[in-house]
């Protein structure tokens, strides 16, 4: 039998934490080790039970979720970080990217994606609720909302565009590899060459730019 994945989870609302629990615990291939509702002990409990998995408010009393996410980083703790938020605030989603954060749920889609979020980070992918990103599509089509240039899309090439294709499907470089029969490398020169034809700083910047420009990429055949 398959190693189960191990989560911790924190919320200061009593319940929808127990919602939450009862979400994870009805998949036999995960395990809840603790729960908590601020984010010190939050952060506690992920330092002492290193969980595969932390599932976290992003706005806890004691120390919010940003924090923890740094602090986390800073120790080098081994542990996939999913926010959830109740809120579709760009600012945050972009700075918890930034961080290095890997799942960013609305509580409003918890029920339906926590199980799936929850597979998906454990395996180093990013897993983003469909309603966010819907929101990120909705705001790049407003002028100034979002760094780079639509524009900029025509003057990539075909190869370029299939690769900005998947990255708005959150997959790694090693997947797309997989998928174009291509090399690691080559995924990772076509994203420099993309960032630097659109004007993009980072590979967050660039997944935003992905996600946000999905429906103006030029579809091509792969």
């Amino acid at each position: 039998m398959e190693n189960k994945i191990t989560v911790v989870a924190a919320d200061d609302h009593p319940l929808f934490l127990d919602g939450l629990k009862q979400a994870i615990r009805e998949d036999k291939g995960i395990e809840m080790l603790a729960e908590s509702r601020d984010g010190e002990t939050a952060l506690e409990n992920i330092r002492r039970r290193r969980p595969d998995v932390a599932v976290v408010d992003i706005s806890m009393p004691k120390l919010d979720g940003l924090e923890l996410l740094q602090t986390v980083v800073q120790e080098k703790i081994p542990v996939s970080i999913i926010f959830l938020t109740m809120y579709r605030e760009k600012r945050l989603f972009d700075r918890a990217l930034e961080l290095g954060v890997l799942g960013y749920l609305l509580k409003d889609s918890v029920a339906t994606d926590i199980v799936r979020a929850i597979y998906t980070v454990s395996k180093g992918n990013h897993f983003i609720s469909p309603a966010m990103t819907q929101y990120l599509v909705d705001t790049g089509k407003r002028p100034g909302t979002a760094n780079g240039s639509s524009n900029g899309v025509a003057a990539l090439s075909p190869a370029e565009r299939k690769v900005l294709a998947l990255i708005a499907e959150y997959k790694t470089s090693r997947q797309i590899a997989e998928e174009l029969f291509i090399s690691p490398r080559t995924v990772e020169t076509h994203r420099t060459h993309i960032c630097q034809k659109l004007g993009l700083q980072g590979n967050h910047a660039l997944i935003r730019f992905a996600v946000s420009h999905k429906e103006t990429v030029p579809r091509i055949p792969f």
